[in-house]
């Protein structure tokens, strides 16, 4: 029975996880550019993860490009750099991009 708590408990963790990775997000103005199922000015955040996904060391290498900004995955179009974010917070963002598979 107790494990039945335990499944929920995590259940309840994970979505109160990913609420607070979008209010991230959203709170960096990921947002403004970007939505999770489709392109808007940068590519969907799902394409992002299915694109990277299972790549060696692309989790630290797009954290990077979050905070430095770049251009020329996804087309044309320059993603800004976003110095007010922190190592640690672009990692946790990037962590919750990759997920969205």
């Amino acid at each position: 029975m107790a494990w039945r708590y335990c499944l929920l408990a995590a259940a309840l963790l994970g979505v109160a996880n990913a609420r607070a990775n979008e209010t991230l997000a959203q709170s960096n103005h990921c947002l403004s550019c970007h939505a999770i199922d489709k392109k808007v000015v940068g590519p969907a955040f799902r394409d992002v993860a299915r694109r990277y996904a299972g790549q060696p060391g692309a989790a630290q290498g797009l954290a990077a490009k979050v905070i430095a900004g770049g251009n020329g995955a996804w087309g044309v179009v320059y993603m800004p750099a976003n110095k007010t974010i922190t190592p640690a917070q672009a990692r946790v963002l990037v962590d919750w991009v990759l997920s969205l598979k």
